[in-house]
């Protein structure tokens, strides 16, 4: 028996920026000599983002400044970052969530699991309790949460989505992600903080899955496939500091991903008798430009085949986890000339970890 994604939506928070804009109020942040200055300017240019989206609008000289900037220093406490993710992340949750209800053929009601993702906060009770409380969703709703994973946490979630579905045809399943990454900022000239304010911003995305055969464009779920590389757990890592969460994100990411791209695909291709050709769409996790650009060379891909992820990078930047569903949503909401369309959906992080999804792209009947 076959699962499927029926709905996939999306939300940003109110505040945008342009990335010019974050890149010449970082000159004036950071602290640090000329040549840091041109080393923020170089990275943001060529970050291949246009815009980004905050639940703060901090960033701006003009701006509130409720948590950084506030004339206690730059480097809120994790308690005070915690509690605007609180605040705010509890709006974007609920918000994904009732966007799935509304734009979908599901009634809260039918909704029989809740499986919430993210890893740039905490609070209990959380936002699987928020959303049940404000869509009306049965009180026997059943709720997991996958916490602190990282950017590609997402894909192990449509994979439990997809699990549950296989072993009770009655399940319809909610999934919702939401990452508000611009909360753990660090003005600092230490390159893993430059990068990581270059590329990451706030956004939710979700989805729902179920058995029930849809009559519109949908995915069907074919197999997943996890790796962790040989190298890399020293390179990207995500640990809790008192000023906020630290991310360690090496540039040296890219070159290791390139090694570890082919021998992750191949066996999940194999198993399915398929060749890189026959892959119609690629939804590739856009952890930054560099790695979209790896992926494309690694696999000889068309020109045009990781369009869907560029274009989701430059309007929204890196949302972690949240980022892999807004591609999959852009592939889904294209018009095909093919009726039914493999599609791979790719995202990595901490780890390094790999984690991918096959599924079918098909109108419906």
């Amino acid at each position: 028996m076959s699962a499927f994604i029926h709905s996939i939506q999306t939300a940003v928070p109110q505040y945008s920026y342009h990335q010019s804009e974050l890149r010449d109020r970082m000159k004036e942040i950071v602290p640090g000599s000329e040549r840091d200055e041109r080393i923020i300017h170089h990275i943001y240019s060529r970050s291949g983002i246009n815009t980004r989206y905050s639940v703060v609008n901090d960033f701006r000289k003009t701006a509130s400044h409720q948590l950084f900037f506030n004339g206690q220093g730059a480097s809120p406490g994790t308690a005070s970052r915690n509690d605007t993710y609180i605040r705010e992340g509890r709006k974007l949750f609920v918000d994904v969530a009732q966007k799935l209800i509304d734009q979908s053929e599901f009634s809260p009601e039918e909704i029989t699991h809740l499986i919430t993702v993210s890893c740039t906060g905490f609070y209990a009770p959380g936002p699987d309790y928020d959303i049940i409380k404000t869509l009306g969703l049965s009180p026997k709703t059943e709720r997991y949460h996958l916490g602190f994973m990282g950017c590609y946490a997402a894909i192990p979630a449509l994979k439990m989505a997809n699990q549950i579905c296989r072993a009770d045809p009655e399940a319809n399943v909610m999934v919702v992600s939401v990452e508000l990454c611009t909360l753990h900022f660090q003005a600092n000239p230490k390159m893993d903080d430059l990068l990581s304010a270059s590329v990451f911003a706030d956004g939710g995305a979700g989805a729902i899955v179920s058995s029930r055969e849809p009559d519109h464009s949908a995915y069907q779920m074919d197999g997943f496939a996890s790796a962790i590389t040989d190298k890399g757990k020293d390179d990207m890592a995500w640990s809790i500091g008192d000023t906020g969460f630290n991310m360690v994100l090496s540039n040296y990411i890219p070159d290791l991903l390139e090694e570890g791209l082919q021998p992750f695909l191949n066996p999940i291709l194999e198993q399915y008798n398929l060749t890189l050709e026959d892959i119609g769409l690629w939804g590739v996790h856009p952890g930054g430009r560099a790695i979209l650009d790896k992926v494309e060379k690694t696999f000889s891909l068309p020109k045009n085949a990781l369009s869907a992820s560029r274009n989701i990078l430059s309007n929204y930047g890196n949302m972690s986890s949240a980022t892999v569903l807004f591609v999959l949503k852009e592939l889904l909401d294209q018009k095909s000339d093919a009726e039914n369309n493999r599609t791979l959906a790719m995202a990595f992080g901490p780890g390094l970890t790999l984690e991918s999804a096959l599924m079918t792209k098909f109108s419906g009947s």
